[in-house]
């Protein structure tokens, strides 16, 4: 059965989903609203919503910017090299100083 529902109603509906944190589909499901509908009225109305996307933050993080590096130490010769450099490189140039 369908339910007709007025401009006003539609305009309440569409600002309690935007304040719940529910996604549409979501919102949607939970109050068995049909999400063509939704959309539809939201367009009609002009209600669309802006480019912004709400975002809530589930977990912290620090982050470290650190500048380690790799030092290869044979002999008397000493070679920094920055840490994010491929384990392949290191290798080949380790290879190289065992021969």
């Amino acid at each position: 059965m369908r339910i007709m529902r007025s401009p006003e109603q539609w305009r309440t509906i569409i600002h309690e989903q935007q304040s719940s944190g529910l996604t549409i589909i979501d919102y949607c499901r939970q109050h068995q609203l049909s999400m063509t509908s939704f959309y539809a009225v939201r367009k009609k109305l002009g209600l669309s919503s802006n480019n912004f996307v709400r975002a809530k933050i589930t977990q912290q993080v620090e982050i470290v910017d650190e500048q380690s590096s790799i030092t290869l130490t044979v002999g008397k010769a000493n070679v920094s090299l920055p840490a994010t450099t491929s384990a392949t490189y290191l290798s080949q140039l380790l290879r190289e100083f065992v021969q």
